[in-house]
């Protein structure tokens, strides 16, 4: 089928789903609650088209190789000529919004295990600053090199359509649907390279962006996100794994206590990140399911978001629902009448679509949402009474605010389950919820019903670091 015809059966399905079922009960509509019905979403998702997203991934292929250590020189093989091509994309991104996006190429020259003399590895980046808070910043990521068999190969043909042609295309096609749009919050693309090598490239990201002090909410990552067809044959193309580390990767020791005592291991801000996701890609998105993996990333595997962890920031990782080994990290070849290699008649470019936009509405409902709140804390031990404090937002981060929502859930439940409006204070109190018997926390809330991710209580849910324990580590 045309791919630009299959990207209009995707926006006519998303147009035709006026309303979702959601997996979690809709929050209360109590009186002076901002609306709950977001239709830009849906208008963000139906703009995402499968032949834009064939089309660079068709183009990437035709480098040829885009290993880390591949050809730097020439305009049409390797990793320099594709990254070169990336950058031009987000220019012309630009130009088309008028100058919105800025692009920077931070770098850095790298040894190791697997890059085995000096190299350098470059990340082309686009940023959307934001309008009123432009120093907290959400952050899409894909690596762009690719490899075959023997991981040191730089030269034979590794085509990486699906690992990670898909995730470029989807940064890419982001950028070019968010671009026609204004945030409150910065939105940064980043396409990166060195990850086969190292996961070098989502390092030098990461560093750049604590270098840049930047508020690093989360980073949404995506490797191999462009078949749902698995290695049996089987496969479900309605369902996109999401992975998310429980607890900060930098929890300090007394962290760790209070944790064993307080409970919190399901409530770490990348872990807040993903269930934010989850509700609103099935709301918006028909016959979508975003499944929350709960561990880092896949075992003895892993990739770019890992970086911004070990530093602390938010970070998950959406990946396939269902994984074809054959055709990742593969020499092309046929053997035995089977087809090996990562070649683009693999891809599914209507489920790539959906992953695509997911992605997009997760951004840009974040970016417009207020930050989580600041300093939440939770009290009511030997009380009949549950009460949330929390530092009000103030400043730019105020503008736009409504109020905010308290949340809460069994303890052994993943998904918040009660919610209830509390508006524009700082406190609330929950008459006869028993703080033993639940989880808590405490989302913010814009006057358009944008909405943070839940933060839970303390410094486990935390989503930027008190000073105090930065100074400490």
């Amino acid at each position: 089928m045309n791919p630009i015809v299959r990207g209009l059966s995707v926006s006519m399905l998303v147009a035709a789903s006026a309303a979702c079922v959601e997996t979690a009960p809709q929050p209360d509509a109590a009186a002076g609650a901002p609306p709950q019905d977001q239709a830009v979403l849906g208008e963000i998702a139906a703009a995402i088209n499968a032949g834009q997203l064939h089309s660079t991934i068709q183009t990437l292929v035709g480098f040829g190789t885009r290993h880390t250590l591949s050809e730097t020189q020439s305009d049409s093989r390797g990793i320099g000529a594709a990254r070169r091509w990336a950058q031009s994309r987000f220019a012309a991104i630009s130009q088309d919004c008028g100058g919105c996006v800025s692009i920077v190429t931070p770098s850095q020259s790298v040894t190791g295990a697997r890059i085995p003399t000096p190299t350098e590895v470059m990340d082309v980046v686009a940023i959307q600053k934001g309008v009123s808070d432009p120093n907290r910043v959400i952050i899409l990521t894909a690596h762009i090199d690719s490899r075959v068999t023997d991981v040191m190969n730089a030269t034979a043909d590794a085509p990486g359509a699906d690992d990670n042609g898909s995730g470029v295309a989807l940064v890419l096609e982001a950028a070019r649907v968010l671009s026609r749009y204004k945030f409150p919050a910065t939105i940064v693309y980043g396409v990166l390279s060195g990850e086969e090598q190292g996961l070098y490239g989502g390092k030098v990201l990461a560093q750049y962006a604590q270098d840049q002090g930047w508020r690093v909410e989360t980073d949404l990552n995506d490797d191999i996100v462009g078949s749902a067809r698995g290695q049996s044959g089987a496969g479900d193309n309605s369902r996109i794994r999401l992975f998310s580390e429980s607890t900060r990767e930098t929890e300090t020791p007394k962290e760790t206590r209070q944790r064993r005592l307080e409970g919190g291991e399901l409530d770490g801000p990348s872990r807040s990140v993903a269930r934010s996701i989850k509700r609103l890609a099935e709301r918006w998105i028909p016959n979508w399911r975003v499944d929350l993996i709960y561990r880092v990333d896949r075992f003895g595997r892993g990739s770019d978001h890992e970086a911004f962890n070990a530093l602390g920031y938010p970070a998950v990782c959406f990946r396939e629902s269902a994984e074809d080994y054959r055709h990742q990290h593969q020499d092309v070849r046929i053997e035995n009448g089977v087809s090996y290699g990562d070649t683009i008649d693999h891809v599914d470019f209507d489920y790539l679509a959906r992953v695509t936009a997911t992605n997009a509405i997760a951004a840009a409902a974040l970016a417009w949402a207020p930050p989580p709140p600041d300093g939440l804390k939770v009290s009511g031990a030997v009380t009949p009474d549950t009460t949330l404090s929390w530092q009000a937002l103030a400043g730019p981060q105020a503008a736009d605010l409504a109020g905010y929502r308290v949340y809460w859930r069994d303890t052994k439940e993943s998904a918040w389950s009660h919610s209830r409006w509390v508006g524009a204070v700082a406190e609330a109190k929950l008459p006869d919820v028993v703080i033993d018997d639940w989880a808590f926390g405490v989302a913010s809330v814009s006057k358009d019903g944008f909405e943070s991710p839940v933060e839970y209580p303390g410094p486990l849910g935390a989503f930027w670091r008190p000073v105090e324990v930065e100074v400490s580590k």
